[in-house]
């Protein structure tokens, strides 16, 4: 049966996919983050939450509050998605806008008491999914395979 019969793609089965390309780091990077995308996005839709609200709630939690642009720059949402996403947190009374004092034709985002309810429970939905997405290491492994992921990040941010 072909693809277009209806048949399932097979996943990445040792036995029948060569290993020319189950040794390609950056194929196996790529499949590895579109099922974790995938994973997310739906762990995430079933607490009608979405990465970006988590990105945006996470960075004023942790990094305080911020201008529209400031937040861009910290979460990599570009600027023009980027108001659609505070009109949503706003809406769900999550964050808060107010004129910044020093120029008053900027808006500072600060993250509500609702937002850091919010931002506790998206982190243990996320919390579990993690442990989904890694369930076959262990502790060890775990931080490991983070510290190489966020040194290979590192190193390539660095260069652009």
């Amino acid at each position: 049966m072909t693809r277009a019969e209806g048949a399932e793609v097979p996943h990445d089965d040792p036995a029948r996919t060569p290993d020319r390309l189950r040794r390609r780091v950056s194929r196996q990077l790529a499949r590895l983050s579109a099922r974790s995308d995938r994973l997310v996005s739906e762990g995430l839709a079933r607490v009608d939450a979405r990465r970006w609200h988590y990105a945006v709630l996470a960075s004023l939690q942790d990094l305080g509050p911020g201008s529209q642009a400031a937040l861009s720059e910290r979460t990599g949402i570009h600027r023009s998605d980027m108001v659609g996403v505070l009109n949503e947190l706003t809406e769900r009374d999550l964050v808060e806008r107010a004129p910044d004092p020093d120029d008053r034709r900027r808006n500072t985002i600060t993250i509500s008491p609702g937002g850091r309810r919010q931002l506790r429970r998206l982190d243990q939905v996320l919390d579990g999914l993690d442990e989904e997405l890694l369930a076959p290491l262990g502790p060890a492994e775990r931080d490991q395979f983070l510290g190489f992921i966020n040194r290979l990040l590192d190193h390539h941010d660095r260069r652009t």
